[in-house]
């Protein structure tokens, strides 16, 4: 019996240090390229604000990179349309579309604007569902 609850501590313990999301340390010279992949990884073990820290050092470090600047506002509002924090994601993901309308609406990656659009509309059901179950 004493190892069983040894077991589910133990247990316990790992589960709430891979929930952790203390602040990421970030080495001078990584690239963004890096970022988006450390920010993939966080998002794949569930580590959403290791992830949105990596994707906000893109933003904050590489602002001319419109490519990763798109990717990374498009993750981050994802992140958060995971997390059902809608009208955050919502306004991520205007924000991110309203690039589009821009005089560099022509250079932005299409792809972005296209799945910016599609979690839109899913936002839409969900809030809808949330109000039709009121």
């Amino acid at each position: 019996m004493y190892r069983h609850h040894l077991t589910g501590a133990a247990f316990l313990a790992v589960l709430f240090l891979s929930c952790y999301t203390g602040p990421v340390k970030l080495s001078d010279n990584i690239t963004a390229a890096e970022l988006i992949q450390q920010g993939q990884a966080a998002y794949e073990w569930s580590r959403y604000g290791q992830a949105v820290q990596y994707y906000d050092a893109i933003l904050e470090r590489f602002p001319d990179d419109i490519d990763r600047t798109c990717e990374a506002q498009y993750e981050i509002a994802r992140i958060h349309y995971k997390q059902k924090k809608y009208s955050q994601a919502r306004s991520e993901m205007e924000a991110l579309r309203a690039r589009y309308d821009t005089e560099e609406g022509e250079i932005l990656p299409t792809k972005f604007k296209i799945l910016s659009e599609i979690v839109l509309g899913q936002i839409n059901e969900k809030q809808n569902q949330i109000i039709a179950e009121e």
